[in-house]
């Protein structure tokens, strides 16, 4: 979030400095600072001016130190509702904010996903993967990710291309930039995608029924954008 979007965030909400201060518990001085580039904006703070300006998670800090940490699917399905999720949209979710790109990363870097969990992250790269891409990427090939990211990219395109209007067109191009920009380094090791097969039969069945875009991305998978329900 750069000092520019936090003071024309404001402005849209039709704040003053001192209103935000007293909001945020800071000083007004302090607030002007931030917005003038003086000071830089803490991760607890930005959840806070986040919140308060009712922005999009994007504008949520990545961590500087980022790690695909191990979780479980319980958390990753509540950070997916965070993010609004219509598939989770029941469900209370008790896990903090965080920026779409470590929601994806973080899941796309499990050994095993349960289905739901990963029928959601193409919905995330189109709703949010159409942005400033360097980071995701950098990260992906960090974490010789981008495989998975690249296939999951892929289904999202697959579904955001049986759209056709305006402003999806533009998604559509943002998608396309991505995938390209993954495909670069795309990685010839054999890979899995959110279940690992469990026998040798389930293994080869995989190896000769995936789909187009998992063979590109050498990936065993099932997975694919028709089975998305938002795909329909």
């Amino acid at each position: 979030m750069t000092p520019h979007e936090l003071k024309a965030a404001r402005l849209k909400k039709g704040l003053v400095q001192a209103q935000v201060a007293e909001s945020l518990g800071v000083s007004q001085s302090y607030v002007n600072l931030l917005e003038n580039g003086e000071r830089r904006l803490a991760p607890r703070l930005a959840h806070k001016f986040v919140s308060l300006y009712d922005l999009s998670p994007e504008s949520l800090p990545v961590s500087e130190e980022f790690v695909p940490a191990h979780t479980n699917d319980q958390r990753l399905a509540e950070s997916l509702a965070k993010l609004g999720y219509p598939g989770f949209a029941y469900m209370r979710s008790h896990v903090p904010n965080k920026n779409p790109d470590e929601v994806l990363l973080t899941a796309l870097g499990q050994d095993r996903l349960e289905g739901r969990v990963a029928e959601a992250l193409p919905w995330v790269v189109m709703q949010y993967g159409h942005g400033k891409s360097n980071w995701l990427v950098e990260q992906a090939r960090k974490f010789n990710l981008q495989n998975r990211l690249g296939f999951v990219v892929s289904l999202a395109l697959q579904v955001a291309e049986r759209v056709s209007d305006h402003d999806n067109n533009t998604r559509v191009q943002s998608l396309r930039e991505l995938r390209s920009k993954l495909d670069e380094s795309r990685l010839v090791k054999e890979d899995v995608f959110y279940r690992p097969p469990r026998t040798d039969g389930e293994r080869q069945w995989l190896a000769q029924n995936r789909s187009e875009e998992a063979v590109h991305w050498n990936l065993l998978s099932d997975l694919r954008s028709e089975h998305l329900q938002y795909a329909n």
